[in-house]
Order: structure tokens, then C-alpha cells, then sequence
């Protein structure tokens, strides 16, 4: 059930409260000074505020606002935004994200037409939508998800489809509604190795996760799956590895690594960057360890680059299928 405010008042308390109460007493800790290979121009071409109209005009969230991406000059040039549904306000206080904790206002009935329209107007040929956790949902937002992606497939029909879902904890049935609405691409991030999930992301369950990428493959089969971790929290070389083998053993097809960046001072601290040399070793790694697509770079983020990543990922599935008959 969503939501529902008592009164005008209550919604503008909420709306006026800290970005992040739940970080407010955490010691200060250093941003670092990020090295060449992190800085990027600041957005200012025709392209991205062509982009900023449509997605203001629809009264849309995106992630790439709401999380800091570094990539949104670029993607926004092209027209690729990244949808974020259910609202700009998580239920989780996961260490590492820049997106709002609070209490969530109730679900947009006009949203999955407002995204459909956003859609077709920017001409996308493939689109990622995301969410804030909604633990105040009965089923997650599932239904809401598939809504979504329905009205897509009405109004782009040869638009394929992205869902970077979270993680429907404790949500039965949830993860069936999503992947039976059919996106092309279920993609669920595990975000960090397990040492780290009670700092970085405390409401969630790193192997509860990993069962729910290999249960999204078990009920559709010809459907891909993905996910992605940070790295320069604090993990080790041999901890990245075993993240790999688990999302093998779980039948990942697609994998991101990308550099962890500090939103603020009070967000989890960086412990290093990691160099452009090691994510090359990284995606090597990946590869041999049989992932069909690996993105591994310090600026790579889940949807950075997805629809290109779309067509190789089709495109290595049908090598492999050739090749094992």
C-alpha cells in the first residue's frame, strides 16, 4: 500500500527535511582530489538541455541527477537518460548513495505514460529504468515496474527495455511480476563484495541478492541478466574475484565495475582509486571467467553506454550459442 499524507503540512515537512538525515552525525571524512582519468566537463551542450526540457516537461526523476553521475554530459548529448521511477526518495541509507532517505510520497498514477511519452520523444532505442527502494510498498513497486514497461512497449515498440530493479527484500512474488512483464535485460546491482555490506549497504543481504539474479534467469531463461559492483571502498583483488564466481554460479551474462566517488563528506569515505590498468585486468578476468559482456572502467556505471552494450551482449550470446552447436 502507498503512502498517504495526513495533510499538505506533513508533505512539505518531509520535503524540506535533510537530503540525508540518517548521515547528519557521521564524522566528516576527506573528498579526495580525483586524478585526470575521473574529471569530465561540466554539461553544457544544446543536446543535454534539449534532454533536461523533456525530462522536466514530464516531470520525471533521473538518476543520472539524482545519483551525481559523472557520464550524465555525455549520455544527455545523445539523448539517453536513465529513468528513475517511485518517486526521489529511497527507503534504504545505503553509505554510498547520493539519492534522498526519507519517507516516500505515494506513487504517480501518470508516471509509466509521463515515462512511455519520455521515451518516444527522445527517440531511445534502448532505455534503462531504475528505482528507489520502496520498502514501504507491498510488493516493492513490482507492479508499478511492469506498468512501466507495458506502457513502453505500447507507445516504442521496438524500444528494448532495461530494469536496474532493487532488491524486493522480503517482497514474495515480486521479482515474478517484474521479469513475466518481459524487459530485455533484468539488471540488479550487488554494489560491493559481502565484508562490506553491513557499512556500505546495511539494508540489504549480499546472498539474498545473488538469489534473486539467478531466480530472474530461472523464470525466464532467454532473459539477460546483470549486475554491477564499485570498487576503491576498501575491498581487496581476491574479494572482486569471488563477486565474480558468485554472479557465474548465479548465471550472470553481464557484469559492470566501475570507481567508487564520494557524493559528500559525510558519504562512506573513497579508500582508493583504482587505476585504468587494473580495470583492464579486471575485465579480463571477467571474460575468462565466462561473462558474455563486461563494462569495467573508472567512469563505467550501470547504464553508461547501454544500449551499444545491448547489441554486444545479443551478439555474444549468439557466438557462444553457435559455437556449442
Amino acid at each position: 500500500m502507498a503512502v498517504i499524507y495526513e495533510s499538505v503540512k506533513e508533505a512539505a515537512e518531509q520535503r524540506d527535511r535533510p537530503r540525508h538525515p540518517e548521515k547528519m552525525s557521521n564524522p566528516d571524512s576527506p573528498v579526495l582530489r580525483k586524478p585526470p582519468w575521473l574529471r569530465v566537463k561540466a554539461p553544457t551542450s544544446p543536446g543535454y538541455q534539449g534532454t533536461r526540457k523533456i525530462v522536466r516537461d514530464h516531470n520525471l526523476v533521473t538518476v543520472c541527477e539524482e545519483a551525481g553521475c559523472p557520464n550524465i554530459g555525455e549520455c544527455w548529448e545523445k539523448k539517453h537518460a536513465t529513468m528513475m521511477i517511485m518517486g526521489d526518495t529511497c527507503t534504504r541509507a545505503c553509505a554510498f548513495c547520493n539519492v534522498k532517505t526519507g519517507l516516500p510520497e505515494p506513487l504517480d498514477a501518470n508516471e509509466p505514460d509521463n515515462v512511455a511519452k519520455a521515451v518516444q520523444k527522445l527517440g531511445l532505442s534502448h532505455v534503462v529504468i531504475t528505482s528507489v527502494d520502496r520498502d514501504d510498498l507491498a510488493d516493492g513497486g513490482a507492479a508499478h515496474f511492469a506498468h512501466v514497461i507495458a506502457e513502453i512497449r505500447a507507445a516504442s515498440p521496438s524500444t528494448t527495455i532495461e530494469v536496474l530493479t532493487p532488491d524486493f527484500l522480503r517482497k514474495d512474488g515480486a521479482l515474478d511480476v517484474v521479469v513475466n512483464a518481459k524487459p530485455d535485460v533484468f539488471n540488479h546491482n550487488l554494489e560491493t563484495v559481502p565484508a562490506l555490506y553491513l557499512r556500505v549497504r546495511p539494508g540489504a543481504r549480499y546472498f539474498a541478492s545473488l538469489r534473486l539474479l539467478q531466480n530472474a534467469k530461472e523464470i525466464n531463461p532467454s532473459i539477460f541478466t546483470k549486475s554491477g559492483i564499485m570498487v576503491g571502498l576498501g575491498e581487496s583483488r581476491e574479494e572482486v574475484m569471488q563477486v565474480m564466481d558468485d554472479l557465474r554460479a548465479a548465471d550472470v551474462d553481464f557484469l559492470t565495475i566501475g570507481q567508487y566517488l564520494q557524493p559528500t563528506r559525510k558519504h562512506h569515505p573513497i579508500d582508493r582509486f583504482v587505476t585504468p590498468e587494473e580495470f583492464k585486468a579486471f575485465e579480463a578476468t571477467a571474460y575468462a571467467k565466462g561473462f558474455l559482456m563486461v563494462s569495467a572502467s573508472p567512469l563505467t556505471r550501470s547504464s553508461h553506454h547501454a544500449g551499444d552494450d545491448f547489441q554486444r551482449l545479443k551478439a555474444a550470446r549468439s557466438k557462444a550459442s553457435g559455437q556449442a552447436h
